[in-house]
């Protein structure tokens, strides 16, 4: 079997809903990030066999393959083509691993991983308000959504049920909120992200024909304190924890990563920066369905045969502070080991964009550290998560 490797991963800079991104199209957003991976490669755009592109709510402005309209938008090659798909909130991780998959069985020599999510301009659960609820009686049945008043599974319930069967207190997911700001904050001073993010312009409000830089993650908050994240109410009426300080943050952003065969990275003259090393995806309670990442976790340490003191670095996904509380208590990695930069609750949460933007972050961690072993691990809607594991190949 052939050896995949990533040769580059990108991202935008994350925009608050409503916020810088606003008023640039999902398609131009993820097709600036697609330009800019091929031409910072020195790419034939050409040679590319495959576009994989993760996103949730593909409806409105990111129907109809937002894929291939971004890819053609941004004015590349009409004959690669590009698929979109939907894993919830690991949907460009899943995008990895398909391009890799596809690499290691030889049916790609270089494949495009990406993601994308306006939730400004297509909101999340968008799909349901055109659809309907995606769920049957009978599955409304089997799970007893009555006991909670629910139609469809809820992830801010189901985040609350977590941190009460780990036992978390309100005070345990707000300290995890600030430590999540507190990070990304030095992160982002040491000029950490820089490598990842590449620059979007976007238009001057009340100025037209007018652009400006963006070049900055926009939900850090520098100034936030614990007594801040207390002070907030919850987040619906029938919760008691979870609020928007300790919960991941609605977004705008893309993301992208190039994967290849080692032989063709080599025959190209671009340096491989990691290689895959083990890939897992499971199902769990629905309900609660944001348990996934400790038996994804484990599932993939299991298929690489490496154990929790062989990683160098974790990238879990901070959809809320109790998934990657919980995650930790049952695994047992290291704090100093876990989201280093920060997560989604500081940087946000673009939906299907997310999945790219952690493997950057993992990327750009390792060769700061000259860390080995890196795993990526998210918790997706429905019940399911999936992991990776990478290894940092030395320049």
């Amino acid at each position: 079997m052939r050896e995949a490797v990533i040769v580059d991963a990108i991202r935008t800079p994350i925009g608050r809903r409503k916020g810088s991104l606003a008023q640039v199209h999902p398609v131009d957003l993820l097709g600036g990030v697609l330009k800019q991976l091929v031409s910072r490669n020195g790419l034939d755009a050409a040679a590319v066999d495959d576009v994989i592109v993760g996103c949730v709510d593909q409806v409105g402005e990111q129907s109809v393959n937002i894929g291939r309209n971004a890819w053609l938008s941004a004015g590349l090659p009409e004959s690669v083509p590009a698929v979109t798909i939907d894993r919830q909130c690991g949907s460009s991780l899943q995008a990895l691993h398909f391009a890799a998959q596809g690499v290691m069985a030889g049916v790609y020599d270089i494949a495009i991983a990406a993601g994308v999510e306006s939730m400004t301009r297509v909101p999340m659960m968008s799909t349901i308000g055109v659809h309907g609820v995606p769920m049957t009686r009978d599955l409304q049945e089997r799970y007893r959504m009555d006991r909670w008043n629910r139609q469809f599974f809820d992830q801010a319930l189901g985040a609350e049920m977590i941190a009460k069967q780990w036992g978390f207190t309100r005070e345990d997911l707000d300290r995890f909120g600030l430590r999540s700001h507190e990070l990304a904050t030095k992160a982002r001073q040491k000029g950490c992200f820089a490598r990842e993010i590449v620059p979007v312009q976007v238009p001057v409000p009340d100025a037209p024909g007018e652009y400006r830089t963006f070049a900055e993650d926009e939900g850090i908050r520098p100034d936030t304190s614990l007594e801040k994240m207390l002070a907030l109410p919850p987040a619906f009426e029938d919760l008691e924890l979870i609020t928007a300080g300790n919960a991941s943050q609605i977004s705008d952003g893309a993301s992208a990563a190039l994967v290849m065969s080692r032989e063709m990275a080599e025959r190209l003259g671009l340096r491989p920066r990691a290689r895959f090393v083990a890939f897992a995806a499971v199902g769990v309670d629905p309900v609660t369905m944001l348990t996934g990442p400790i038996p994804a976790t484990q599932k993939v340490l299991d298929r690489a045969g490496l154990k929790v003191e062989d990683i160098d670095l974790f990238e879990v996904n901070e959809a809320f502070a109790s998934v990657v509380l919980a995650w930790q208590k049952e695994i047992g990695a290291p704090w100093d080991k876990v989201n280093v930069h920060g997560g989604a609750v500081a940087i946000g949460h673009p939906l299907g964009a997310t999945g790219t933007r952690i493997t950057a972050t993992l990327l750009n961690g390792l060769e700061e550290r000259k860390g080995r072993y890196g795993l990526m691990a998210i918790c997706e809607g429905g019940g399911m998560a999936n992991a990776t594991i990478i290894e940092r190949i030395p320049e």
